[in-house]
């Protein structure tokens, strides 16, 4: 015997954003809106705008990640010369030193990573805009993905801030942030932004509206 599978929003039900508590949602008409019985924000079937608001902030990451990666990342000064590296030369000084593990733990967090995020959120808009139904199931799984991993793209500041903190021997040996990092801290944080502006749950409203 099967059972038939209704959605929330056709059920009446509305999910808050903030608590995540699952009540009915109010008639309302005008400019009225509802708002969460338990935490008082106001609710909404699905996120606002969030295919315009997603496209603008994942274009805005990506033009930050241009500097980021082509900016100096770090400045090290020593015995009175000056060195700049990128998040490239940073990777290629450490495989070149024998230090496979950092570079590869650099690269994968500072490169790979939002570049795998700009391609995954990239992916689900237009598959949402295309109105694709093809496996809802593991387009959301590449979106939880895109939260998971998100934050680990700041490896790389942090590795940047203990080196700073660590060599500050005056004249011998200094190094400072470079340009670069305040690029990549906003790239990162506005990917973040991004990810959360998406919702997954307009995967599932083509599927449903196909199925009708």
């Amino acid at each position: 015997m099967k059972v038939a599978l209704i959605s929330a929003r056709k059920a009446g039900m509305v999910s808050c954003h903030d608590c995540h508590l699952l009540s009915r949602m109010p008639k309302i008409s005008g400019q009225q809106v509802a708002h969460c019985p338990r935490c008082g924000v106001v609710l909404h079937q699905r996120k606002p705008n969030s295919i315009m608001r997603t496209w603008a902030l994942v274009i805005t990451a990506m033009i930050f990640y241009v500097p980021a990666n082509v900016l100096p990342m770090t400045v090290t000064s020593a015995l009175g010369t000056t060195q700049a590296d990128t998040i490239m030369s940073g990777v290629i000084y450490f495989i070149h030193s024998g230090s496979w593990e950092i570079a590869l733990v650099v690269f994968v967090a500072s490169i790979f990573i939002p570049f795998l995020k700009f391609i995954i959120i990239i992916y689900l808009l237009l598959s949402v805009q295309f109105k694709s139904i093809k496996r809802p199931r593991d387009r959301t799984i590449l979106y939880r993905i895109t939260g998971a991993v998100g934050r680990w793209s700041m490896v790389d500041i942090f590795v940047v801030t203990i080196l700073i903190a660590l060599v500050q021997l005056g004249f011998l040996a200094n190094i400072a942030a470079g340009p670069a990092a305040i690029y990549f801290a906003t790239m990162v944080v506005i990917t973040m932004v991004a990810a959360e502006s998406f919702d997954p749950r307009l995967i599932w409203d083509v599927v449903d509206e196909k199925h009708e």
